[in-house]
């Protein structure tokens, strides 16, 4: 059986209050950091990943980096792991895009999957792109644990199509920063062990 952990970067300050984030290069914060070294210790203490993947992005950059510290596994970037490019989204909260495309808007909050984001991608680009990054980290490492570290929307999109779901229920999943997702994949079958795990990261706090 080939095993995926998948986890999300740590925490950046666009998560709170939100903001369409996107391709913005975002430092972790200084929790961001410690939830990285959490979730690196529990990847190591459970695992034992051959190879990290990385979307380009510093901040998963920077989380699978101290992964890779953690467990010796070497860590590279992949494109396809990137977040959503949300246009001309990016960088706004969801009340100023409320105000701006209030029929898009709407419709990426009740239909996301038939969302058209001005200058961005649809869920369908990310599912495509994230489905060539799963054939090929298969092909790669078939029979071996490796470790994916993405976004909140690629994440989310990876899960669907693991648990053969629509992009329609994109909304119903939750992926928390430095969460812990394991699948399992055996032939053509997914199977989900774990999903948004977040007890290694209870009572944390940034330091400094």
């Amino acid at each position: 059986m080939t095993r995926i952990i998948l986890t999300r970067h740590g925490h950046v300050d666009w998560i709170a209050p939100e903001r369409f984030r996107g391709r913005a290069e975002l430092p972790l914060s200084a929790l961001g950091r410690c939830q990285a070294e959490a979730v690196a210790r529990r990847i190591a203490e459970s695992w034992q990943p051959v190879a990290i993947y990385t979307s380009p992005l510093s901040r998963c950059i920077d989380t699978g980096a101290a992964i890779a510290q953690a467990t010796g596994a070497p860590a590279q970037a992949l494109e396809g792991l990137a977040d959503t490019d949300y246009g001309q989204w990016q960088g706004l909260t969801h009340d100023e895009v409320r105000a701006r495309w209030p029929e898009e808007h709407r419709t990426w909050l009740e239909a996301p999957d038939l969302a058209a984001i001005p200058d961005g991608e649809s869920l369908a680009d990310v599912l495509a792109r994230g489905t060539r990054v799963l054939r090929e980290v298969l092909r790669r490492h078939a029979g071996q644990t490796l470790v994916l570290v993405g976004h909140d929307s690629i994440n989310r999109v990876l899960l669907l199509q693991a648990l053969g779901l629509p992009l329609a229920r994109y909304w119903r999943l939750k992926q928390e920063p430095c969460c812990v997702n394991e699948i399992g994949v055996e032939g053509d079958v997914f199977t989900l062990y774990r999903i948004n795990e977040t007890y290694h990261l209870v009572g944390l706090k940034a330091e400094g």
